[in-house]
């Protein structure tokens, strides 16, 4: 992949992807080169509603930075679902941290973040809300994206070979679906679960099990966008679920719609007129 490429990101996290793309689209950047040891992306979402829609999008493990209402917020991971109202038309610039990329901002643990979302200003010492209310008074892409970047790059992260670590192994997590076990992580990286469970803590912002989970759930969703038919019962047992039951309960809990059904509904959506 080169740099021309834009990054992939992780579209499946969008639910109901075919809906969404009549209300809103998409675009990653990939940041300029003195970010990316710390940054995955930058993305940038305008829109244009009749009424409201509501977006729902699965949580990933990836802290995020965006400006919304007039500040840049921090985004810190979270076990809950997510969703968005979209009114009129509007536009929003986000920042998708690398895993352990926004440990060297914070220069603490992120585990600290888990389930919030909290000012940049003060988790970083820098004024945000000129950079937030510039960077949406503009429509232009290019503009907003030089605003954000310089904010980040003032904050001057200090390089930690562990994010390059973590990196690697959330790499590895999300894209070999045979990985099940917190066990068969810790292996891939040298070093016991306990040391596992507190480095992700500290650079991630959550622990293994769940990077793993939602890794295989966002497996599920793909394969439920996907227009084929689905045997769930196999999927179930490919992904490491104790049985179809399980992956039933887990999708079910995090898009509030079982797998099957969330599938037909997602496949028999046809766009307005």
């Amino acid at each position: 992949m080169t740099e021309s490429t834009p990054p992939h990101g992780t579209p499946e996290a969008v639910l109901h992807p075919d809906e969404a793309a009549e209300r809103f689209t998409v675009a990653r950047r990939h940041p300029r080169e003195s970010l990316a040891p710390f940054v995955e992306y930058i993305w940038i979402v305008h829109w244009a509603v009749d009424g409201t829609h509501e977006q729902q999008v699965l949580p990933q493990p990836r802290i995020h930075l965006a400006a919304e209402d007039g500040r840049l917020l921090v985004h810190g991971v979270s076990r809950d679902p997510f969703s968005r109202k979209l009114m009129g038309t509007g536009h929003v610039i986000g920042v998708a941290f690398r895993a352990g990329g926004f440990r060297p901002f914070l220069r603490s643990s992120v585990g600290a973040l888990e389930g919030t979302v909290l000012p940049a200003g003060d988790l970083l010492g820098r004024g945000d809300g000129p950079v937030a209310a510039a960077a949406l008074d503009t429509v232009d892409d290019d503009e907003m994206t030089a605003l954000v970047e310089d904010y980040l790059e003032a904050a001057r992260p200090d390089p930690d070979p562990t994010t390059e670590k973590v990196a690697t192994l959330l790499d590895r997590i999300e894209h070999d679906p045979s990985i099940h076990r917190v066990d068969e992580v810790a292996a891939l990286a040298g070093m016991s679960v306990r040391s596992l469970q507190r480095m992700f803590t500290e650079y991630v912002g959550i622990g293994p099990k769940w990077v793993i989970q939602r890794h295989r759930l966002l497996d599920a969703a793909e394969q439920a966008h996907s227009g084929h038919p689905v045997v769930w019962a196999e999927l179930a047992d490919r992904l490491g679920y104790s049985d179809q039951a399980h992956l039933i309960r887990a999708f079910t809990a995090a898009v509030g719609t079982p797998p099957a059904t969330y599938a037909r509904q997602a496949g028999s959506w046809r766009p307005r007129g």
